[in-house]
């Protein structure tokens, strides 16, 4: 019993240094956001603001469209989830119904795409994209991220699909249900959490994706949040530091707010499907 209680404390201690390692950057970012210009330049940095300010902010939006870049980002990313998982939804329903050859071939497709790294697709989808007249378009960068998300939006959704039993799928076939019905009323209720925990990844990945949007993105009324941050950043690399850390601030709110609002939902929805099946 004492060997338990004391793996279970260092468990506990192990979560708190890792919550607090994940939470450092993100409590100094917000205490950055507020400090002005003057603390920033101190060479006795302290944790919390001695002087709060809202300059940094109104700063940022004076020198930057950060709205105009905002609603790029959150067509972009809206876009790229709700294609990408009308794309994998049934996709991935096939591969763990049907383990082919084609479905096991598909498999290791996801898995081999996901080590390609960012530099090596970049000129050929600048090509094929430069042909359909998509480059500097939000239309483009939504394809790209549609592509990109694909795989492991796919992998998520053949896990899940796996974890709904297919005797309901038998029983209710059985009782006369056809194809369709099935797929709607037994189906889709249970992958309801997959789905929408595959769409958050989609758009939490999108809202967040720099190096795709810096190379196709021309214009600046074009450009997302995440390029339009590194204008806040000086030629010879010296950052304004305070309006900065309050731009980069409010671009972590929605990825935060989506996360906060559908994650009962999420939870809710598996407790559902447990229940059903």
């Amino acid at each position: 019993m004492k060997t338990r209680k004391g793996t279970r404390a260092g468990q506990y201690v192990a979560l708190l240094g890792y919550l607090v390692f994940l939470a450092f950057p993100f409590l100094w970012l917000i205490s950055t956001a507020f400090k002005p210009a003057r603390e920033l330049g101190s060479l006795h940095p302290t944790w919390l603001p001695r002087n709060p300010t809202l300059d940094n902010f109104r700063q940022a939006f004076d020198e930057q469209p950060l709205l105009d870049a905002a609603l790029n980002s959150l067509v972009a990313a809206l876009g790229a989830a709700v294609i990408a998982v009308l794309i994998a939804t049934p996709m991935a329903y096939v591969m763990a119904r049907h383990r082919t050859r084609l479905a096991k071939a598909a498999t290791g497709w996801v898995v081999v795409s996901q080590a390609f790294p960012f530099v090596l697709v970049i000129i050929p989808l600048f090509l094929v994209l430069k042909n359909l007249r998509l480059i500097n378009s939000v239309p483009g960068l939504i394809m790209v991220y549609v592509v990109w998300a694909l795989p492991f939006a796919l992998w998520m959704l053949v896990g899940y699909v796996r974890a709904v039993p297919a005797e309901m799928e038998e029983a209710a076939a059985v009782d006369g249900a056809g194809r369709l019905r099935t797929l709607v009323s037994i189906t889709a209720p249970l992958l309801a959490p997959g789905i929408v925990a595959t769409a958050l990844f989609a758009f939490i990945s999108a809202w967040n994706e720099f190096f795709f949007a810096l190379v196709l993105l021309k214009t600046p009324e074009k450009q997302t949040l995440p390029v339009v941050l590194t204008h806040f950043i000086g030629a010879e690399g010296v950052a304004d530091l305070g309006p900065l850390a309050a731009a980069a601030f409010l671009a972590t709110l929605p990825s935060l707010v989506v996360f906060a609002l559908i994650q009962k939902r999420i939870t809710g929805g598996m407790l559902a499907g447990a229940v059903k099946s």
